[in-house]
């Protein structure tokens, strides 16, 4: 008897390819805009974290790894048989901590920042991360500053010193410590960003990720075992299952799926669009922040986020078509 052979699918045309990546580019933009309010979940409603910053990152880490680690095998050994370059010992270590910058030093103050924010603020601070990358860019980094740039600049910022100072959503004793904890995280992604970008161009987006995402999960996990040694208790080791649930939310829900999503985005769609359906992400955190955690929004606050979307906004835009 004859072997049947199944028809080939028909190739996906231009349009559909289009509308996946801009699915795809939505749902990964959400999906990263949850993470805020999982971790408002995981520090409860009393007046200190049900657990800390260190922990819940570490747990992040701990569930993210082995997903990296095993597609980072996997790519490492397809530029090998493809004979494409590929990273040595001592530029894996420069990578690993190009990785802790992105994922380690920004991800723990972003996450000891909420314990004082609330997530509809972290997110509006952090959306800025893109004015940080141009004016660093062109401090170290051979770019420029352009028209656009600064009034861009001003707006985001302009909204953010507006809500600052009247919105209902900077509100707590540890406003200032919070804020400042926010514009650090911006600070350290946005380098990462900067210095990521030569070797992502060498060895490809893949083997970059897991190497790095690989440095900064092991430097977490040994900031989570020195901070246990030294507080003398394995007491911190004994998580509630409620916490261990939502580490692993954060790994699966707004770390390992929306990376994937937007790297599949980006070869469809191109950077400049993936940017511009980014700008939803605010606005899906602000609504999850009120249905979810019952945070407050007044007209101040919306005015200033309209500064902010309306200037990051203008920014990504000028930028993609410059």
């Amino acid at each position: 008897m004859a072997e049947s052979t199944l028809p080939a699918p028909p190739p996906q045309s231009d349009t559909e390819r289009h509308v996946v990546g801009y699915a795809l580019a939505g749902v990964g933009a959400i999906l990263f805009s949850m993470k805020a309010i999982i971790i408002k979940l995981a520090y409860g409603t009393g007046a200190a974290p049900a657990v800390e910053a260190i922990t819940l990152l570490s747990l992040r880490m701990a569930f993210a790894l082995p997903v990296y680690f095993g597609i980072g095998v996997w790519s490492w050994r397809a530029r090998k048989r493809d004979g494409r370059a590929l990273p040595n010992a001592k530029q894996i270590v420069v990578i690993g901590a190009i990785g802790m910058l992105g994922y380690y030093v920004a991800s723990y103050s972003d996450f000891v920042a909420l314990s004082f924010i609330t997530a509809q603020f972290e997110r509006l601070i952090l959306f800025t991360y893109p004015i940080f990358v141009m004016v660093l860019g062109a401090m170290f980094f051979g770019g420029r500053i352009t028209r656009w740039g600064v009034i861009a600049l001003c707006l985001s910022y302009a909204g953010i010193a507006f809500i600052y100072a009247k919105g209902e959503i900077a509100t707590g004793p540890h406003l200032a410590l919070g804020v400042g904890l926010m514009l650090l995280t911006a600070l350290s992604f946005s380098l990462y960003q900067l210095f990521a970008k030569r070797w992502l161009n060498m060895i490809g987006s893949r083997v970059f990720t897991c190497i790095a995402m690989s440095g900064a999960g092991l430097a977490a996990l040994m900031h989570f075992s020195i901070q246990t040694a030294a507080n003398g208790s394995l007491a911190t080791l004994h998580i509630p299952l409620d916490i261990v649930w939502l580490g692993a939310a954060i790994a699966l829900f707004s770390t390992i799926l929306p990376s994937f999503m937007l790297n599949a985005a980006l070869e469809r769609v191109g950077p400049q669009a993936v940017s511009m359906i980014g700008t939803v992400s605010p606005v899906a955190t602000i609504i999850m922040a009120i249905v979810i955690l019952g945070e407050p929004f007044a007209w101040s606050d919306a005015a200033g986020t309209a500064l902010v979307l309306f200037g990051v906004g203008l920014y990504t835009f000028k930028n993609a078509r410059r």
